[in-house]
């Protein structure tokens, strides 16, 4: 009797696992990644990276889906969490000096405030945080102020990637028609 209570009690909690076992629905806006150097995984296994790893961005790409994005989908003036779900997070290897203001290597959130000619970006300490509703001005590490270009081709997903010029590489970011450009320098 002991012998059937237990093989039924195993065979009951078995269910409930497996029972349990769903996997949540595909994101509309997948999260991606870019590195400084760009495919620095790859080339360290490879053992091809000449630079060392200076930054990293992780952000959920949304579409544009035939709507206008900026002024309508993203409000002008407002607080963005530059991407979609989670906020769009930086992480720098080294510290670094994004327009005037030195910041310590680390992981921080990126928001931007989009106007037609130029976006404010802030670098916040508050990470692992959903939207920017919660976003927090008394935690703000550095604010830059970069020019809207316009691109060349419509952007359908939010994009990111890094570029270098000179000393300075550049955390360009394009969505729609437009691109702005966040140049960090490290010391």
């Amino acid at each position: 009797m002991k012998r059937i209570t237990l093989v039924l009690l195993i065979g009951f909690c078995s269910l409930s696992v497996f029972a349990q076992t769903r996997f949540p629905v595909v994101d509309k806006s997948p999260m991606d990644m870019s590195y400084y150097p760009a495919n620095y995984p790859i080339l360290k296994i490879q053992d091809k990276a000449t630079e060392p790893l200076m930054a990293r961005v992780v952000y959920s790409r949304p579409q544009k889906n035939g709507r206008k994005v900026f002024g309508e989908l993203v409000d002008y003036g407002s607080v963005w969490r530059m991407g979609a779900n989670e906020a769009t997070e930086l992480e720098l290897y080294r510290d670094a000096k994004i327009g005037n203001t030195k910041v310590k290597k680390g992981r921080y959130s990126l928001y931007a405030i989009p106007t037609t000619t130029k976006w404010t970006i802030i670098l916040n300490k508050e990470t692992d945080i959903w939207g920017a509703f919660r976003y927090d001005t008394k935690k703000d590490v550095a604010k830059i102020d970069v020019p809207v270009l316009a691109s060349t081709e419509e952007i359908e997903s939010l994009s990111m990637y890094f570029d270098k010029s000179n000393n300075t590489i550049n955390l360009v970011i394009g969505w729609d028609d437009e691109i702005v450009r966040m140049p960090i320098s490290f010391f």
